[in-house]
């Protein structure tokens, strides 16, 4: 549950909220449902009219501030008392109470039921036995009129793809109504090395900026202590990157929040995910966390990897300043680079050659 639905549980006051889901069938209903439960609603569909205030009053017995229920003609026999059962449902204006309709063209509705190939809900009524589509849809419209009367608002979704729909009921629910965000924005620092993370949703490749690990005294220590951080910030480079990055991420955070997306990943990467990212990444958080209505966490995945032995170097590894050097960049590209291999000396004699390739048979001997 998000944070709406959990703050009557923690002592905040939090109104109740019921949104009642009507309308034809194939004009999305469900797609309505679906939407509402990923933003913290308690959802129940096809629940007899009269069952509902006693549901709503249960739900909020066990902390459930937000429920949705979904009404539609298969419960005609109570779609008489849906009058009456709206007021209980509100409570006196203790509870805020919203009435969504979900209509569309008869063609449209003909089209979903084809492409699906589902029966229409009314398809046992008819003379011999099944209505056709469009008479289904007539006779729906017909019982389910009283509803669309009392509806707050109506939803047409005749040129409305899914997707569409989803934003229209995040937008009138979710964070951008008003209502505190659940979106949990996550900054991760990485090594590419290591390969980025695989739910990334941005990545932000910061390998062209000094890097700390050629700076004897900083190699041992990461992102996270007072020096390298010192460091990789000062740099000219690092504060206009910081200026842009920031500038994209608080332009397209709450673009994603309005999307209805329950977490945010923005990966920082550098070569090893010690230094540079790590630096970053905690730079970006303190900068995003008071402009930002979302939580901002910060990870860093692999500034544990890679640490450096104290020990010291043994001599036949490194005979001089220079080998150590070479070595350090060669760490430093993962070992993309490697010495060629040493020819094969024989005990009594020079180098062997290398052995020739033996020819192709060409079909004649």
């Amino acid at each position: 549950m998000n944070d709406r639905g959990s703050a009557r549980s923690t002592g905040t006051h939090v109104r109740p909220t019921v949104v009642v889901v009507s309308g034809l069938s194939g004009a999305g209903k469900s797609q309505v449902l679906h939407a509402l439960e990923d933003l913290g609603f308690f959802c129940v569909d096809n629940l007899p009219t009269l069952l509902a205030p006693q549901a709503v009053t249960l739900c909020e017995r066990g902390g459930m501030a937000l429920v949705a229920l979904g009404i539609d003609v298969r419960v005609r026999a109570f779609l008489g008392e849906f009058g009456n059962v709206l007021q209980q449902l509100e409570s006196g204006g203790q509870r805020d109470l919203h009435v969504l309709f979900l209509d569309a063209s008869d063609e449209t509705l003909l089209r979903r039921f084809s492409e699906s190939r589902r029966p229409h809900p009314l398809s046992s009524e008819g003379s011999e036995g099944a209505l056709a589509v469009l008479d289904g849809v007539r006779v729906e419209r017909e019982r389910l009129a009283p509803l669309r009367a009392s509806a707050t608002r109506i939803i047409d979704t005749t040129n409305t793809s899914v997707h569409e729909l989803r934003r229209i009921v995040i937008a009138h629910f979710g964070p951008a109504s008003g209502g505190v965000g659940r979106m949990v924005t996550r900054i991760v620092s990485f090594g590419f090395k290591y390969g980025a993370p695989v739910d990334a949703d941005i990545v932000l490749d910061v390998r062209f900026l000094d890097n700390p690990y050629f700076v004897p005294e900083l190699r041992p220590m990461t992102g996270l202590d007072e020096p390298t951080s010192r460091y990789v910030l000062a740099s000219p480079e690092t504060q206009e990157f910081m200026i842009r990055a920031r500038a994209l991420l608080e332009y397209v955070i709450p673009k994603y929040e309005r999307e209805g997306k329950s977490y945010l990943t923005i990966a920082i990467g550098c070569t090893g995910g010690r230094h540079r990212s790590v630096a970053i990444a905690d730079a970006l958080a303190r900068e995003l966390l008071p402009s930002s209505a979302t939580p901002v966490a910060v990870v860093h995945r692999d500034v544990a990897r890679g640490q450096l032995s104290t020990a010291p170097p043994s001599p036949a590894l490194l005979t001089d300043e220079g080998a150590q050097d070479e070595r350090s960049s060669v760490l430093e590209l993962k070992g993309v680079s490697s010495p060629p291999p040493a020819p094969a000396v024989r005990e009594d004699g020079p180098p062997a050659e290398p052995m020739a390739r033996p020819k192709a048979s060409g079909g004649r001997s």
